[in-house]
């Protein structure tokens, strides 16, 4: 392995990273950050959000329909998987859990494909794979 993909490999690590630390706090601006400015977000099961315009609004209503009561959020990642496809393009998988004051909130996977731009490695696609909720989650009605 090249030195170049290191870094590429490093910087896609940081993207995911600061997306999730970010949605943690509620730092809306900061996710849509980790998007290049015609990003995609796929919600399997829901709408697709494309451009920064557009997941502005979308993360805005996660926020304002999450279920009140709750104190805090953390997204725990795991088995961040990334495929260097070449000098202009990658994709990384994950699988991610997150932990409201109910403990185990919900769960998933991440699909990405990644590209170059604004001198960082950006999210051009995330896809969205929620795989259950835990009874009395914060973030599932039913």
């Amino acid at each position: 392995m090249d030195l170049w993909e290191l870094i590429v490999r490093e910087q896609i690590r940081d993207t995911v990273a600061r997306y999730n630390r970010a949605g943690d706090r509620g730092r809306f601006a900061e996710m849509v950050e980790c998007f290049t400015p015609d990003g995609v977000l796929v919600i399997h099961g829901e709408h697709e959000h494309r451009g920064r315009e557009a997941l502005r609004a979308f993360f805005s209503g996660v926020n304002a329909s999450a279920q009140p009561g709750f104190t805090h959020l953390r997204h725990c990642v795991t088995n961040l998987t990334i495929d260097v496809d070449g000098a202009d393009a990658a994709s990384a998988t994950a699988y991610f859990q997150v932990i409201t004051d109910i403990g185990l909130d919900h769960w998933g996977r991440y699909r990405d494909r990644l590209v170059p731009c604004e001198g960082r490695w950006l999210l051009a696609e995330r896809s969205v794979k929620t795989d259950g909720y835990t009874e009395g989650s914060f973030f599932h009605a039913g």
